[in-house]
């Protein structure tokens, strides 16, 4: 996938009071379109558009943000849950062609039928049994 101009894109672009925690290599944000409470984003600081094209590096100072928003949800919201979610090319629905990952907390409640859990990104699929 090739990458489109830096100027163009949101996450080139992020101010620094919207970032929650940081690395060299990585950040993290709130969502500004949240589907629950405390979704945030850890966004690669390296302008690629596919989890595949970043380096092992990348990978680890995601994984190790993506561990820090948690302890920071835990303190703050306490979720039951979580979905870790990337989206990769336009059919998989990426808006954004920029790394980034959804870390998004979940409350008993908030869908009617949680099982399945990821699999409900496509339709009628999460029910598994």
């Amino acid at each position: 996938m090739s990458a489109s101009p830096k100027n163009e894109c949101p996450f080139c672009t992020v101010p620094a009071e919207r970032v929650i925690v940081a690395n060299d290599l990585a950040f993290a944000i709130e969502d500004a379109f949240p589907v629950s409470t405390g979704h945030a984003l850890i966004v690669s600081r390296r302008h690629v558009e596919s989890f595949f094209d970043l380096n092992m590096d990348e990978i680890a100072a995601i994984v190790s943000l993506l561990h820090r928003v948690k302890a920071r949800l835990e303190e703050r919201d306490r979720p039951g849950g979580y979905n870790v979610g990337i989206n990769i090319g336009p059919d998989a629905g990426q808006t954004v062609m920029h790394v980034h990952v959804h870390l998004i907390p979940r409350h008993a409640g908030d869908v009617a039928e949680p099982k399945g859990g990821v699999r409900n990104v496509i339709q009628g699929m999460g029910p598994y049994r």
